[in-house]
């Protein structure tokens, strides 16, 4: 389902295999919005405010923000801190580009993004280091986080679409980018990140044991990978999910934890609407 890499690239390395599955999980989302007709664009999704449209939009915003990254890194930090520094809603631009064509045209915006920022991609070396929206990342975590963003902005639109996604496993860069990402939850939000381990403990797609921080402790969360998935890109409340919470380090981490760049995200109630617009 991937498509067309650059001739001569390398899918051996760990990289290159990451950016493949990149490449997947864009198919499969773009095989859900391909078909549709021009007043399904506009169908809310779980996202206040925001439409099947503008997850595509924001997905190609940051797709070509991507790009820029890599190839012209001072530009790159030129331009975020300029976006930054703009009164408003730095959405708002790119969410007015979207909503000023049709669906096609959004369509068309997002598979030029993808494939420009996949041959960026595709030109890192694994010891790179990418800057971004606050700290720079190793070339992995950054492919990573643009997979996980796929994932969960596809979510919202499968959400809105009334479709139910089988569980691949390429969930397990979208865990491995949340347990990565936990003290960044605490530190976003002005808070000093806790010393104390939490084992994870996931059970992928095929039954498959994923783990983390194994070293002894009381503190664990443990489930389904899809359940801590959706936490981590707080898509849905960790009530709504199946996951077991052991331990007060654990249980404060899964109400704040947070997979994605950018100021805290509002989260969900149990039950309720999530602000995926992050």
């Amino acid at each position: 389902m991937a498509s067309p890499s650059l001739p001569g690239v390398d899918h051996t390395t760990p990289l290159g295999r990451l950016v493949d599955d990149l490449e997947v999980e864009h198919a499969e989302l773009d095989a859900l919005v391909a078909g549709l007709d021009a007043s399904w664009w506009d169908r809310p999704t779980p996202a206040e405010g925001w439409a099947v449209r503008d997850q595509l939009s924001h997905l190609a915003f940051f797709d070509d923000a991507a790009t820029l990254a890599v190839r012209d890194p001072d530009r790159f930090r030129a331009w975020a801190e300029d976006l930054l520094a703009t009164p408003g809603d730095p959405m708002a631009d790119h969410l007015r580009r979207g909503r000023a064509v049709e669906g096609a045209g959004v369509l068309a915006w997002w598979r030029r993004a993808r494939g420009d920022m996949v041959a960026a991609a595709r030109t890192l070396d694994e010891g790179a280091r990418v800057p971004w929206f606050g700290p720079s990342m190793g070339a992995m975590s950054f492919v990573s986080a643009r997979l996980m963003e796929t994932w969960a902005h596809g979510q919202d639109v499968a959400d809105a679409l009334g479709v139910t996604r089988a569980p691949t496993a390429r969930l397990r860069h979208v865990a491995h980018l949340g347990v990565r990402a936990r003290a960044f939850s605490y530190v976003v939000r002005g808070l000093e990140p806790p010393t104390t381990p939490v084992h994870v403990v996931l059970l992928g797609p095929s039954d498959e044991r994923w783990e983390w921080e194994a070293d002894a402790t009381d503190d664990e969360v443990r489930g389904p990978a899809l359940d801590f998935c959706l936490v981590v890109t707080q898509r849905r409340h960790l009530a709504d999910t199946a996951l077991a919470v052991h331990g007060p380090v654990a249980a404060r981490w899964m109400t704040i934890a947070q997979a994605f760049a950018g100021p805290p995200g509002a989260g969900r109630a149990p039950g309720g609407t999530p602000d995926a617009r992050s």
